[in-house]
């Protein structure tokens, strides 16, 4: 008989350990991790809580987020060959779309394009935020175009709009910037999100494909992303749910934040909400993927798994997982871990070449 003494990783293993004590976590991010703390100062909301109370620790969430905005617009780079436009498009509820157009200085040619759908767990933060902002000129400056669309959040100061307001104006400015590919200088178009934005992109490439318009979509590269909805009692089959709760993000945390995309709870099966739902015959015929999760992220799996049923369903589909890092770890912590962040970049720009 063969007695192991494996100890299972993360909070499976030791249901007090913490992202800071696990020794899988790169060290550089675990020393700046107590800074991050995206929930820090916020009172958590028990299940039981009410659409109200969900919107109200939404709004505490974003405001909390939002202090540390004048410091990362300081220290953020100058990007001086990169030039930056606005739009401001129709949406199709009689809304207005804002588009934050990023794109190389002296372009010659066609280039391929990012349409960029942001992180807040579709219910929060703005493509306006210093993060953002940061991620689509480090993505311009490698030469290619960048649309980051201000979609009407589920909660926060760009709510209250629950799904599928988010998604349609996703699905707007991806159709806009099809038709505007002769005047935008744009031979690709790739869409791309982290976190809730991961969602919103992946389920921007199943809107197309049920309306018949995904050839307007050149590839989806979605990182870590928020696709299953089952954060309240989370399921044994994802298990980094369980393995590395509260790394960054919370269980509780985000079944709260799942009430405010969808107050009724009457979208939980549908892939549209929550692409995770998706049948593997959903999934037939969408363009390529790239799905890029975090070690150490409670999301991991549940991005891994639609990799898996991407590949069942026949999809050209490639999945990367970022060693070290929590929840979002290779965009959020640049300055502290550059080369992970660049290896990401690497990535995507390997990625969307590629799709021409």
């Amino acid at each position: 008989m063969i007695v192991s003494d494996v100890k299972l990783p993360g909070r499976l293993g030791n249901p007090d350990m913490t992202f800071e004590e696990d020794p899988r976590a790169d060290p550089r991010i675990a020393a700046a991790f107590g800074l991050m703390a995206l929930a820090e100062g916020v009172e958590s909301i028990g299940p039981d809580a009410g659409y109200e109370e969900a919107l109200d620790y939404a709004a505490a969430f974003e405001s909390v987020g939002e202090l540390a905005h004048p410091a990362m617009m300081e220290t953020m780079p100058t990007f001086d060959d990169v030039e930056s436009a606005v739009e401001t498009i129709a949406g199709v509820d009689g809304n207005e779309i804002t588009l934050y157009i990023e794109k190389p200085k002296n372009q010659t040619g066609p280039l391929p394009c990012i349409v960029h759908m942001h992180g807040g767990g579709m219910v929060l933060a703005t493509a306006a935020d210093p993060m953002y902002i940061r991620w689509r000129k480090m993505l311009a400056d490698t030469g290619m175009v960048v649309v980051g669309v201000e979609f009407r959040n589920g909660g926060g100061r760009l709510g209250n709009h629950p799904f599928p307001a988010g998604l349609h104006d996703c699905a707007t400015a991806t159709q806009w910037t099809y038709a505007n590919k002769a005047r935008l200088g744009i031979a690709t178009i790739v869409v791309s999100g982290e976190s809730g934005g991961g969602n919103l992109c992946i389920a921007t490439a199943l809107k197309a494909q049920s309306e018949g318009w995904a050839d307007q979509i050149d590839g989806v590269y979605a990182l870590c992303p928020y696709i299953s909805g089952s954060y309240l009692n989370p399921p044994t089959d994802l298990p980094s749910l369980h393995e590395n709760d509260t790394y960054m993000l919370e269980c509780n945390m985000m079944a709260s934040l799942v009430k405010v995309y969808d107050p009724n709870g009457e979208h939980v099966t549908n892939p549209l909400a929550w692409p995770l739902q998706a049948r593997v015959e959903d999934l037939t015929g969408l363009p390529p993927h790239i799905i890029s999760v975090n070690e150490l992220d409670p999301l991991r799996d549940e991005g891994l798994e639609y990799y898996r049923k991407l590949a069942k369903a026949g999809v050209s589909a490639v999945a990367r997982t970022v060693h070290g890092t929590p929840h979002g770890g290779d965009m959020g912590f640049v300055d502290v871990a550059p080369e992970i962040t660049a290896e990401t970049v690497r990535s995507i720009c390997g990625f969307v070449s590629s799709l021409g």
